[in-house]
C-alpha cells in the first residue's frame, strides 16, 4: 500500500486548489491511512517532486507567454525552469488539469503535464483529472477520480 500523497498545486483563481481540497476531504472521508501533504508550485523546489509515494501537479490552462493553452505561470516556472534537470526515478504521478470551454486549447495543460512525466522518466499512476469550467459543480466528479486514486494506491500498483 501506497502511504502518502504529495499534492503540488499552481493556483491563482482559487479553482485548483478547489478540486485539490475535495481530493484531500475525500481521501479523508473515507478514512484511508494516507498522509496528505499540500505546497504551491511557487514555493516548490525540484526535490519536492519526490516526496510523498505518489505525486499530483495541479494546474489551470492560461495564456502563459501569451499563447494559449500554456501551464499557470507559477507551474510552468517550476517544471521548466527549476526542475529541468530533474529526474523523476519512475515516480508515481499524476494530474489535475483545469480548463475553460471558450478556448480552443481547453485543457491543453494536461498535454505539458504527460511530455514532463515522460521526458523525466515518471510513472503515471492514473489518468488524470480533467476539469472544464467551475469545479464547484463537478464535485462528483472529483470524489470519483479521488476514489479510483485511493482505490491504486491501497492496491499499491
Amino acid at each position: 500500500m501506497l502511504r502518502s500523497l504529495h499534492i503540488i498545486t499552481a493556483s491563482t483563481s482559487g479553482n485548483t486548489d478547489v478540486v485539490a481540497d475535495v481530493i484531500s476531504q475525500r481521501i479523508t472521508e473515507r478514512g484511508a491511512d494516507i498522509a496528505i501533504e499540500r505546497q504551491r508550485a511557487e514555493l516548490a523546489k525540484p526535490e519536492d517532486l519526490l516526496r510523498g509515494d505518489v505525486l499530483i501537479l495541479g494546474s489551470g490552462t492560461w495564456n502563459t507567454g501569451g499563447s494559449e493553452g500554456q501551464l499557470n505561470m507559477y507551474m510552468d516556472t517550476l517544471l521548466r525552469v527549476r526542475a529541468k534537470d530533474t529526474d523523476l526515478q519512475g515516480k508515481p504521478i499524476t494530474f489535475i488539469s483545469l480548463g475553460d470551454d471558450r478556448y480552443y486549447f481547453r485543457t491543453r495543460c494536461t498535454e505539458h503535464f504527460l511530455r514532463f512525466q515522460r521526458e523525466h522518466k515518471g510513472t503515471l499512476f492514473v489518468p488524470p483529472l480533467i476539469i472544464v469550467n467551475e469545479p464547484y459543480e463537478q464535485k462528483e466528479k472529483i470524489e470519483k477520480w479521488a476514489d479510483k486514486l485511493l482505490s491504486t494506491m491501497v492496491e499499491g500498483c
